[in-house]
């Protein structure tokens, strides 16, 4: 009942801003990402083919890298207190400097570990994701656990830098857990030279020591995880979370002080982590939501970084939909759009081998906020800390260095 009085129309809600694809935060490749490390550092050892893209790096002859799983830059930052000795890093009080480098897109493991042991960026070695589509078999190929099975070196033919630094004299060595030895994914991205399985983080260290002190010329490697999974179950800053990160910070010294003479530590990541309130505002469901299920086909990488494969034809309509439900969230990109933007790389270097492995329709987050999928992936959709997009905390890795 109105009275006879005229009520003025309601207000139209403002539309939500759409985020501009050209717009999100490019990886810096080419001169400060993690596929610029290992070329940088065996060009210092004169290793053929290889360039030092980083030119502050000092050429040394014993170069190890300590890739810690899921320590951001911005972790490092925040928790002093936790990490006293990888502060110290941050700066120059160690003779050695503190910057970050970039992770590459997407910022999840098989995509960056691949891109540190190949010097490559994502659209060259083809690791796109946690999850992309095999072409091939039009099903979804998990880059972490290689499933289903494909040839690896089909997947990825690349050369390793370690291979190359071996060919070229270099002493070579990987250290990390015995069970990844024989795994696709170090086959394809740190193989090269000698593999030495250790469980403890302690063995690794000091074995790590050791390899770097068996050559004249030396590039090790070695590895922790469990910050990252520690993160994914509990969260960034929980209690076993900063457990972990004291922990790292531990090791890290006890290895730096164990380096032998003309020998560069670098401590570096494979990307970090951000934790997603647990509400339906910041975790949509795919399997909930109608409208994004339809016309896709297959749903690959993960909550932050997603790849939306269409059933045929309907491409243009499921990204007109992506675009219109999350562009306000997400950098919503098609695929030429992502490709031509550089995402994955600088303009010309995703290989036509690796070209149908990226989503007909490509979602980054910007918001803390990700895409879940209950039923399809229930063990991902419940992780507390997640990562993936381009936003500074997934990106953003540590580069600290120390010298003898």
């Amino acid at each position: 009942m109105t009275d006879g009085i005229e009520w003025p129309a309601p207000a139209a809600a403002a539309e939500p801003e759409q985020l501009d694809p050209a717009t999100a935060p490019l990886p810096a490749y080419g001169s400060g990402s993690l596929a610029d490390l290992l070329p940088t550092l065996a060009a210092g050892q004169g290793v053929p083919g290889c360039t030092a893209a980083i030119g502050e790096l000092a050429p040394a002859d014993r170069n190890c890298v300590f890739l810690v799983d899921g320590l951001g830059w911005e972790q490092i930052r925040a928790h002093p207190g936790e990490a006293p000795f990888l502060t110290s890093l941050l700066g120059t009080s160690r003779g050695g400097t503190g910057r970050p480098l970039t992770a590459g897109f997407p910022s999840t493991t098989a995509t960056s570990l691949a891109s540190v042991g190949t010097g490559t960026v994502p659209g060259a070695h083809g690791l796109l994701g946690y999850t992309v589509r095999d072409p091939a078999k039009d099903v979804l190929m998990n880059q972490l656990r290689w499933k289903p099975w494909t040839d690896p070196h089909a997947w990825q033919p690349h050369p390793t830098v370690f291979a190359a630094a071996h060919a070229a004299g270099v002493h070579t060595a990987q250290v990390s857990a015995p069970s990844f030895e024989s795994t696709p994914l170090t086959k394809v991205a740190l193989s090269g030279g000698t593999y030495r399985g250790k469980l403890a983080g302690e063995d690794r260290m000091d074995a790590a020591a050791e390899e770097l002190a068996a050559g004249d010329r030396s590039l090790v490697y070695t590895y922790y995880s469990e910050v990252d999974s520690n993160g994914h179950r509990f969260g960034v800053d929980s209690d076993a979370w900063r457990g972990q990160l004291a922990y790292v910070d531990r090791l890290a010294q006890r290895l730096a002080e164990s380096l032998p003479p003309r020998s560069a530590l670098y401590v570096t990541a494979d990307h970090g982590m951000i934790d997603i309130p647990f509400d339906e505002e910041s975790r949509i469901d795919f399997d909930e939501d109608w409208a994004l299920r339809a016309g896709v086909a297959l749903l690959g990488g993960e909550g932050r970084a997603r790849h939306v494969y269409a059933v045929p034809g309907a491409a243009a309509d499921v990204f007109a939909v992506w675009r219109d439900v999350l562009g306000d969230r997400f950098w919503v990109a098609g695929r030429d759009e992502a490709v031509a933007a550089g995402w994955f790389g600088p303009p010309g270097s995703v290989d036509e081998r690796t070209y149908g492995r990226i989503g007909d329709v490509v979602a980054a987050a910007c918001a803390d906020v990700v895409v879940t999928a209950s039923e399809r992936e229930p063990r991902e959709s419940v992780m507390a800390g997640m990562h993936g997009s381009m936003t500074p905390v997934e990106q953003l890795v540590p580069l600290l260095e120390v010298r003898t």
